[in-house]
């Protein structure tokens, strides 16, 4: 099974569809057809670098 490769702007429109949409990050992740646990991490990088005053890459 290949790994696969998301663009910096895909995770962060799905981490910021998470975050308004007020819906779970497994719903999020099965309707973006991504793994939910990659969808997690990608939100807690982002906690992360706002707290740095960063951008999600």
């Amino acid at each position: 099974m290949g790994v696969a490769r998301y663009s910096a702007q895909f995770k962060r429109d799905a981490v910021e569809l998470v975050r308004f949409s007020g819906r779970a990050v497994g719903a999020v992740a099965k309707e973006l057809g991504v793994n939910s646990e990659s969808l997690r991490q990608w939100l807690r990088r982002a906690e992360v670098l706002a707290g740095a005053g960063a951008v999600l890459s």
